[in-house]
């Protein structure tokens, strides 16, 4: 048997029926190990290594999993052809046992039978350059989050999240809001003339130049002064210019502009889109089995294979005519800095039209696919033609002008209509008489109209994550999780008004506390720039501790001073930290580790230790009740295991004071001097303040028995030994 590997129970049961002889394809259910959930789990003072961490859930994938590799003459890695993908084989070879240096991985950008064969065929090893691009970006984001977001609670006193990119996208939904709040409306007015050569039809031109400026009345009264102005000027034909206007057809999507296109056109979020997006590319269920519709959803290339466009081409010929396909194919250029692994995003086969899966696919999968399967069609199409006309008049000192097209050729519009319907104060589609230039106009009236300058319109998804592609802000990946953060329902950060992301109260503090002290995360320009070098790990040749720990040193600095407090530590005098843990706020002393001194932000606030309850394994809280400070499990009341750490139990053989029962980290009880750190006595066993007469050592009480606490005397309290 040989055994394929993917993270999908449907990509596995697509891929099954491509297959002959003896495989067998099974699924990891994505990750098989991550960091951990409740601590960072990144080792600072160890060259940044994370600590991966097999979540209770994964336990019976693994032993599934790792019974079937056992089994099997070879193993086969075929998760996602990205860097999360690359991270994912590489932990399922780490935890399965298989040679992470043997060639068991394999990648395939569309799940069709002709991919996968040929994929099988060319094995290759685990890109480690990949999964240090994964791990660098991981291991960035978990020190930035479980660093600041701490932080900004404590300070916040809220219970807040902070995230590398995530912080970033909110402040620029914040910025915006503030410039909205701030714009003051200007009036200004708008004049047309509604004009018309000898015999022959009027049409509408508007006021745009004066003395050769741009210039737009702005009050009542001069608008009424250019009117009569007007009324007095004889009005000529300056130019006229007809000319043919192509528009050529967009590329094919990539991850960005599905996300955009698919918020505008379907009125669906991002995280959904990507959700359906990943079904489609999958597989959906058929009475043929499984089918894949579409290749690789997270892509930035707009490349396209040969084979791809010349079955696009025939298609094309076949449906729509040949005019509307291009003598040669529609090619389109990747953005610089963008990764070119992958094809832009396409359906595998154009013969699984949308129509033929209209009654198997649910709405909202139907909508996406036919949206994918269009643009892609129409990216390969003839260009659109237009007759355009632009029109200048000139009415003495003034300049007035109108535009239009008329459509000559639908071209690639046939099938996709991009055109977007902005305003155009100029006429936009104005139909002219013929006319020549230096032919005077008649003037049949003036109309006059009020209007203000409007403010900056709020960031929808789909304009949101075009702004952070366009400032290189995150990657293609990372959008649909930015923007389900930023909505999400514990937090809300923003939420939608009809369409548009408005910013919570909550919003404005956290972006203000993170541009106070961490001002470089904030940073856009430096938030591309760690994105290339990001990249420049995963292309090799990049050490990627070197750069966590370039970027760690200002951080920890940052994040030291962003917690300081007026505070003073009452035991060294040095200024206390407000630190966040999961049972409320505390202070802790900055001289740490030379002062280990915490105490409550109030005195019901219960303070983590590190300390683990004996009982039950869950950590122990300090508190303090009306008999003095103790300890008391984190699991009440399910488990109700306390310690007091005031009780004084025993006599210091050493200084005579009252000896303390309290806990060591490893959770056992020992008993130490009242009079520290004067006196460091300690003890396991309760001291009862005397020495043993034959030794000199000190005496314990052990149950009901006092004897000598030298493992090499046998004294006991009755001298009998």
């Amino acid at each position: 048997m040989q055994l394929i590997i993917v993270e999908s129970p449907h990509k596995a049961k697509t891929i099954e029926k491509f297959l002959e002889g003896d495989f067998k394809v099974d699924a990891s259910k994505g990750h098989v190990r991550d960091l951990p959930v409740n601590y960072m789990g990144v080792n600072i003072g160890g060259n940044f290594e994370p600590h991966y961490v097999i979540a209770a859930e994964k336990m019976k994938d693994i032993e599934r999993l790792s019974a079937d590799a056992k089994k099997a003459e070879r193993v086969f890695l075929a998760t996602d052809p990205d860097r999360e993908g690359e991270a994912i084989s590489w932990h399922l070879a780490e935890v399965l046992g298989l040679d992470v240096n043997s060639e068991n991985r394999i990648e395939f950008n569309e799940i069709s039978e002709t991919a996968v064969k040929n994929a099988l065929k060319n094995p290759r090893k685990i890109d480690m350059d990949l999964v240090d691009a994964q791990q660098a970006r991981r291991v960035l984001d978990r020190i930035v989050g479980y660093g600041i977001s701490p932080a900004a609670s404590s300070r916040l006193n809220e219970t807040l999240s902070a995230g590398r990119v995530q912080s970033v996208a909110l402040k620029m939904v914040v910025d915006r809001e503030r410039e909205i709040a701030a714009f003051v409306p200007k009036e200004y007015w708008n004049i047309k003339a509604d004009v018309f050569p000898d015999g022959k039809s009027n049409f509408k031109v508007l006021l745009v130049l004066k003395d050769g400026k741009k210039y737009k009345p702005s009050d009542k009264n001069e608008s009424e002064q250019v009117v009569a102005e007007l009324k007095n000027s004889q009005f000529k034909v300056k130019s006229l210019k007809k000319t043919v206007m192509k528009s050529h057809a967009p590329a094919p999507f990539i991850t960005s502009t599905l996300q955009q296109d698919g918020s505008i056109k379907l009125g669906v979020s991002a995280p959904q889109i990507m959700q359906i997006a990943q079904r489609l590319y999958e597989g959906v269920e058929t009475p043929r089995g499984n089918i894949a519709l579409i290749t690789y959803m997270r892509t930035d290339s707009v490349r396209i294979s040969k084979e791809a466009q010349y079955s696009a081409l025939s298609y094309i010929k076949a449906n729509y005519g040949e005019e509307y396909a291009p003598s040669k194919p529609n090619f389109y250029r990747t953005k610089s800095g963008a990764q070119d692994a992958h094809e832009a995003i396409r359906p595998i086969d154009l013969r699984n039209t949308p129509e033929k899966f209209k009654d198997i696919l649910d709405k909202n999968q139907y909508r996406l696919y036919k949206l994918i399967f269009d643009r892609f069609v129409a990216s390969q199409m003839s260009e659109a033609v237009y007759n355009g006309v632009s029109l200048e008049v000139q009415a003495d000192r003034y300049e007035l002008r109108t535009s239009g097209k008329t459509l000559k050729f639908k071209g690639y519009t046939a099938v996709y209509d991009d055109t977007k319907k902005e305003e155009d104060e100029e006429g936009g589609n104005a139909i002219l008489p013929d006319m020549k230039e230096g032919e005077t106009l008649n003037l049949k009236g003036i109309e006059k109209e009020q209007k203000f300058t409007k403010p900056p319109v709020r960031f929808t998804e789909a304009t949101l994550i075009k702004n952070m592609e366009e400032k290189g802000i995150g990657r293609p990946s990372t959008y649909a999780t930015i923007m389900a953060k930023l909505s999400d329902k514990k937090r809300e950060y923003v939420r939608k008004e009809k369409k548009y992301l408005v910013p919570n109260d909550v919003s404005y503090s956290l972006v203000d506390f993170l541009v106070k002290y961490f001002p470089g995360i904030m940073d856009v320009s430096f938030t591309a720039r760690m994105e290339t070098a990001l990249d420049d790990i995963g292309e090799g040749g990049k050490d990627w501790h070197k750069l966590i720990a370039d970027f760690y040193k200002p951080f920890e600095k940052q994040l030291r001073n962003s917690k300081l407090t007026d505070v003073i530590c009452d035991k060294c005098g040095a200024p206390m930290i407000i630190n966040s843990g999961k049972y409320g706020n505390y202070y802790a002393c900055s001289n740490y580790p030379n002062c280990k001194n915490i105490k409550p932000v109030n005195e019901k606030t219960a303070i983590p230790t590190d300390k683990i309850c004996p009982e039950c394994g869950s950590v122990l809280l300090e508190r303090e009740g009306k008999f003095g400070k103790f300890l008391a499990c984190s699991n009440y009341p399910k488990c109700k295991y306390t310690l007091s750490l005031t009780e004084s139990v025993g006599v210091c053989p050493e200084c005579g004071k009252p000896t303390k029962k309290m806990m060591s980290k490893s959770g056992k009880v020992f008993y130490g001097c009242s009079g520290y750190p004067d006196c460091k006595f300690m003890s396991w066993d309760i001291p009862t303040g005397k020495r043993c007469p034959k030794c000199n050592s000190y005496l314990i009480k052990v149950g009901n028995k006092v004897k000598c606490s030298s493992k090499k005397c046998d004294y006991t309290e009755n001298g009998e030994g």
